[in-house]
Formats: C-alpha cells, structure tokens, sequence
C-alpha cells in the first residue's frame, strides 16, 4: 500500500517524507516544483511531476499505484502575497484541492491529513489557541485553509472521507541529519531571512511593525521544530489508518510565543553578532498573536514534541544554512 504526498519536495513534505519511512509503505511523491526540490529527496524516493490541479495526470498515478492515504502539502503559503494576489490563492488552494478530493472520490481513496494553519483562528484576544476556536482569517492564504477545511468536512459528511487536519503554527529548523532543509530564495519566514543576514545572503532583516499591543511591540508567534512537526504527521497517519470515521483537528505548536524581537535576540545570541535590522509599517493581513494550544495531539495521538527549544530550533536552522 503507498501514500501519496502531495507537494512532497517542499520543505515540509520533504521533512515528512524522511520521517514517513520508518514505515513500511510505499511513498510516493507528487509536485510541481514551482517552490519545491527534487533533490531535497532521496534518489531512491519515488517522484512524479504534476500539478494538483491536473485531475487527468493526478488520476494516472491513483490508477497506477495503490494508494491509501494522501498527505496534502501542496499550496500556497505566503501571506502578504495573498492579499495582494488572492486569485492564485483560491484557485492553487481551494480549486486544486477540489480537483484531489474528486480524484480520491473516484478512486475510492478515503483517507487524507490535510497542512492548515493556525492563521485560520485569526487574531484572538485570548491568543493561546485550541482546536475550538472559531475561525477568523484575516487574509486570502488564511481563508483559502479554512475553505478547504470545511470542504473537508463536506466531503466526509457526503461520501465517508476520513481527514486529520494538523494547523501548523511557525515551522522552523531543519533535520538534525541535514538531509533537508528551507531552501526556498524568497523565503518569507523570519529565522530563515535572519540567517541569511547572518551569512551574508542578505544585507538586512525588517520587522515589520512595532506598533502592536505585545510587550515589545512585534507580533508573537509560536515555533515548531520542523522535525516534530514531521513526527505529528506519523502520528496522524497512524491514527487516521487505525480508526474508523475519524474527523479530527490538530494544533501543530508548543504553546510558547515568541515575539519577533525576542527571536532576532535569539538567533543574534546564537550566531554571536549582531544582525542588520530595520524597522518597517505593518504588513497586511498579520495578526498580533498565534500560539497554540496543542494538548489535544498530545492526549490523542501521543506526541511528544523533542526539540522544543528556540535555540535548538535556531542552530538546526543555522547548520543548514551553512551547509547550502
């Protein structure tokens, strides 16, 4: 029996794939390669070019092999883009994750972990949240999440889908092994464009916004060590393929926020210089505050998190860096 991964050469699908083969399945690999790498993989890992969006080429590869779980990593993700070109958001998101589900339809394909986000609960006033929590994006990349969520929710009330959503909050790191990593050139995650700056790939970082009601001014995040992000889907495979009509979402984080200018202090201590940092106006569609509330994964699918420590998340972070 195989998994697909949609999106696989990605910076998380990537790091999935690598944790997904202690089992003994077959993976499979499906991306475009428009922010992916084909050698962020093993040569050994079976890839497929294609577009999500491709029913006819996506039905080609449920019609070859037998496929029992799709993990869907294919998406857009950044969010100032996303207010300014919502279109590809809707139509790579929402459109395209349609065209799966009617291709896992047809092929009898009922099991599926979907990569949302935390940016789905919006800014909310009591900042720590649980899986609970009513949605309230506050930009085209957020909303695009939460329509598939409850096209999810559809699809398993009409036709029996089984899904897992995990809501990822601010993934970070890089394997310890250094078999992959973020590699993407127009990277918009804060500790990535930090390094950067410290390796010289970049002149400087921008906060963007010291305005907001937070101690300091910047916005708080929470930061997930892109390995244990990688273990919370083994766990939900799992999980997803041990139970029937399961209909489950999961906060992906460790419930600590961090603020912008508490991570810079950070990776400015761990590198043991100082970074170049201006500050800007806010940017579009950020809300002040993500942090997670994630003991419903830890209670049901016993996760247990190894790496939840900024600075570990940091050096990983770092020795990839280095080693591009």
């Amino acid at each position: 029996m195989a998994i697909l991964l949609t999106g696989g050469a990605g910076y998380i699908g990537s790091h999935c794939y690598y944790e997904l083969l202690q089992l003994n399945k077959e993976l499979l690999v499906f991306d475009n390669l428009s922010t992916g790498f084909r050698d962020s993989l093993p040569e050994s890992a079976i890839f497929i070019e294609g577009d999500v969006g491709d029913e006819e080429a996506l039905d080609g590869v449920f019609k070859k092999y037998e496929i029992e779980a799709v993990i869907h990593f294919a998406g857009s993700l950044i969010v100032e883009e996303s207010v300014s070109h919502p279109e590809k958001y809707y139509l790579n998101n929402v459109r395209n994750t349609l065209s799966l589900l009617n291709v896992c339809k047809s092929n009898d394909v009922n099991n599926i972990i979907f990569s949302s986000t935390a940016s789905v609960y919006g800014s909310n006033p009591k900042q720590i949240m649980d899986e609970t929590d009513p949605y309230s994006p506050e930009n085209p990349y957020a909303t695009s999440k939460m329509m598939v969520e409850y096209l999810l929710k559809d699809y398993s009330r009409a036709y029996g889908l089984n899904y897992v959503i995990l809501r990822y909050f601010n993934v970070a790191g890089a394997d310890p092994e250094l078999r992959t990593g973020q590699k993407n050139k127009d990277a918009t995650h804060l500790i990535k464009i930090g390094l950067e700056v410290a390796t010289g790939k970049r002149d400087s970082i921008s906060i963007f916004g010291t305005d907001y009601p937070t101690d300091d001014g910047t916005c708080i995040r929470d930061y997930i060590h892109i390995t244990d992000l990688a273990a919370a889907h083994l766990k939900s495979l799992d999980y997803l393929l041990g139970n029937n009509n399961v209909k489950e979402a999961f906060n992906c984080g460790y419930g600590q926020g961090y603020s912008v200018r508490q991570v810079l202090a950070t990776i400015e201590k761990v590198i043991g210089k100082k970074l170049n940092i201006n500050e800007a106006d806010r940017r579009p569609g950020d809300p002040v505050a993500l942090i997670a509330d994630s003991s419903k994964i830890k209670k049901m699918l016993n996760w247990k998190p190894k790496y939840n420590n900024i600075e570990t998340i940091i050096k990983t972070a770092m020795d990839w860096e280095r080693k591009l």
